[in-house]
């Protein structure tokens, strides 16, 4: 994995972010209803200061920048506290990134302070199943499609292809298998395959 000094990961991130500001935000906000306004005469290099570092990291999530989003979960997490959203979001992000340990431990801790948390308990459920506890996985969908009154068509999705899995208890199967990372609200992000077996972001972009 090609490593990223943290001089690189902030002049980049300041360099999407000034982006943002010159779109006026038209490409880098969602609707969320107590995202942080930019004050009117902030600069470039200070936006990370005023816009809700969740919207800023699902946005890069969604465009593939893992490590960026990572960075900008990480500056929520001291604004906002390490609350069940933001520990969730850094739970997916070190999940694209191949951080199997890392989001285990994020994703459980979500849960854990918010049980009705659908979408941490789905991106638990592929944490599991990337580890073969498939069963447990199972159980873990079951929950966050009931949490959400069966109205999520990628956790229904996650929990019939896991059910598959057992069914076939073949490897090479599951590997062909596609799963679904979710978010609080509406947004998802695409898990095409195992993170050790997926190129990481950087490799990606050469």
């Amino acid at each position: 994995m090609i490593s990223i000094s943290s001089s690189s990961r902030r002049n980049r991130y300041a360099f999407v972010l000034s982006a943002c500001l010159l779109l006026g935000l038209s490409a880098c906000q969602t609707p969320v209803g107590d995202t942080n306004p930019l004050y009117e005469n902030a600069r470039a290099t200070r936006v990370s200061e005023a816009v809700d570092g969740l919207v800023v990291g699902h946005r890069l999530m969604a465009a593939g920048e893992y490590e960026l989003a990572l960075d900008a979960y990480e500056r929520a997490a001291v604004a906002k506290g390490w609350n069940a959203d933001v520990m969730s979001a850094m739970g997916s992000a070190n999940l694209r990134l191949g951080r199997i340990r890392e989001a285990e431990n994020l994703l459980r801790a979500a849960v854990k302070e918010d049980d009705r948390f659908a979408a941490a308990w789905n991106n638990l459920g592929i944490v599991l199943v990337t580890q073969g506890h498939l069963r447990e996985a199972e159980n873990t969908f079951k929950l966050a499609f009931a949490l959400t009154s069966g109205k999520s068509d990628e956790i229904k999705s996650n929990l019939i292809k896991t059910m598959e899995k057992i069914a076939e208890n073949s490897y090479k199967s599951s590997q062909e298998r596609e799963f679904e990372l979710v978010r609080r609200g509406n947004g998802r992000f695409l898990l095409l395959k195992t993170p050790e077996n997926e190129p990481d972001a950087e490799k990606q972009a050469e």
